[in-house]
């Protein structure tokens, strides 16, 4: 049984991270339980998440943080540990009208240079 859609495409905050995450060397979006996943081999950003428990977050975005700044990322209260992949070392990101989108693009980059290939680093390097 296929997941439910949890996103609306129409939504600028969903824009303005597909943005962020597709201007990033061999980056390829695919819908994954339900939401935006973001790739470059492996997924480095997902659109939406929930709690531990059900609670949905569904104008968030999920990330893998580098992992000396990631006890810095918890006390901050826009950031949580998302259900099924905070285990494996991800956070979450409240979104909103007001988000820095500069730090958005920061901490989708991190991610993305923890799961890309080599080629794809060295196409951002390049830039």
């Amino acid at each position: 049984m296929p997941h439910p859609v949890m996103f609306d495409d129409d939504d600028p905050l969903l824009r303005r991270v597909r943005e962020i995450a597709l201007a990033l060397p061999d980056a390829t979006e695919a819908i994954a339980h339900g939401r935006p996943t973001f790739r470059c081999g492996k997924m480095f950003g997902i659109f939406g998440g929930s709690i531990k428990g059900g609670e949905r977050r569904d104008r968030s975005v999920l990330f893998l943080p580098d992992e000396s700044e990631r006890p810095a990322l918890l006390e901050d209260s826009r950031f949580y540990l998302p259900a099924y992949v905070g285990p494996y070392g991800w956070l979450g990101l409240l979104l909103a009208e007001s988000t820095d989108w500069v730090e958005v693009g920061e901490l989708l980059d991190s991610s993305y240079q923890i799961v890309a290939p080599k080629k794809s680093i060295a196409k951002l390097d390049a830039r």
